[in-house]
């Protein structure tokens, strides 16, 4: 009998996804963001549920190379820009667009001897404190790229630090508009959580600036995660999971009180109880530091106990009479019934955000596409 973890990538949820951003941003184009192996999701998988992207976005030239060899013939994005100047002469060859962040991309451009000029995104630092020209350097920035025939079209971006948060983003959206006033070119602005709590009027907005948007980038609300959990969870935005992860149960234990559980002894029985032991552990990308992580059991809600170890966790199973070996464990996602666990519950748990789970699947669990 083979191990009996599985994760499953559902190329109808993230259909939906996309669906969900076009209707909150209904007069922008859309970014599919698709870096990190498409947040885990891996990019071969989820490829035919992206084509309905006007575009898409990702961090280097490989996976530039694997979308173009799958067929995308649209836009693709570099959302860091190019690390070494040799790198523009691929940009040219698979027509990628670029992000400009730093004087030196300016340099490298100007070096560059080319017969096909070029599509940049010269990226604003608004407030991030990463990438970007700041305010006052922004227009500087702009006159030395579109002064260069290697630059064909210059769009102007920008990344907030706190949309996703009780932050108010207005100061972001007013430096930048101060600093791009005038000048032409497509506006790239909201990430997630701006598309889900900025880009049209509602009581939770922060700012009562209109965000230009010609351009706006879904990242992980793509991937059935809420950018602002716990304040909203995915389906408070009409999100659907994307990933799911699932196991069953290998083993039970009947424990008597003070009786403890894994590594450390972490865990008291206080009364008598039964346990759970589930084919799944950190190896597998689940959050070692979880504490009472929720899961599924035939899809009735419980919770781990103890230490999560390398390739097994253990499972409260007292309201669940029933259950035993072989029964379906959802660890986050969609169970076999249709419940739902959302991924940002468990990554809660963990201390931690959903992104870390889905980029952090490990190469060991078998993937199947639904």
């Amino acid at each position: 009998m083979t191990r009996p973890i599985q994760a499953t990538i559902h190329l109808d949820a993230i259909r939906s996804n996309l669906l969900r951003a076009r209707q909150f941003a209904p007069d922008a184009k859309v970014w599919a963001v698709i870096k990190a192996n498409a947040y885990g999701h891996g990019i071969e998988r989820v490829f035919e549920a992206l084509r309905g992207a006007d575009g898409l976005a990702l961090l280097d030239l490989e996976e530039a190379q694997r979308v173009r060899n799958l067929g995308w013939r649209g836009p693709i994005l570099l959302l860091e820009g190019v690390f070494e100047q040799r790198e523009l002469e691929l940009c040219s060859r698979l027509d990628l667009w670029h992000v400009v962040h730093c004087s030196e991309q300016i340099d490298m451009l100007a070096a560059h001897k080319t017969h096909v000029p070029q599509r940049v995104f010269l990226k604003m630092n608004s407030g991030m404190n990463r990438l970007g020209f700041r305010p006052e350097q922004y227009r500087t920035a702009w006159m030395r790229l579109n002064a260069l025939p290697q630059v064909e079209e210059i769009s102007l971006m920008t990344h907030f630090s706190d949309a996703d948060s009780t932050r108010s983003i207005e100061h972001q959206v007013k430096a930048f508009i101060s600093a791009t006033q005038d000048l032409p070119g497509e506006r790239s602005l909201s990430n997630s959580a701006a598309i889900l709590r900025h880009t049209s009027p509602r009581p939770e907005a922060l700012t009562s600036l209109p965000l230009p948007s010609d351009w706006v980038r879904a990242g992980i609300m793509m991937y059935g995660s809420s950018p602002d959990f716990p304040e909203h969870s995915p389906s408070d935005w009409g999100l659907l999971p994307t990933l799911s992860l699932s196991t069953r149960l290998i083993g039970t234990q009947s424990l008597l009180p003070g009786d403890t559980v894994g590594y450390g002894s972490s865990f008291t029985a206080h009364k008598p109880m039964r346990i759970g032991i589930a084919a799944c552990g950190y190896a597998d990308g689940y959050l070692r530091a979880s504490n009472a992580a929720p899961v599924l059991v035939d899809g009735v809600r419980t919770h781990t106990v103890g230490r999560i170890s390398m390739d097994l966790l253990a499972l409260d199973l007292s309201d669940l009479p029933n259950a035993g070996v072989g029964s379906e464990v959802t660890l986050w996602g969609r169970s076999s019934r249709g419940d739902c666990l959302p991924i940002d519950e468990v990554a809660q748990a963990g201390n931690s955000i959903s992104y870390e789970l889905m980029c952090g699947l490990a190469a060991r669990v078998p993937v199947r596409v639904d």
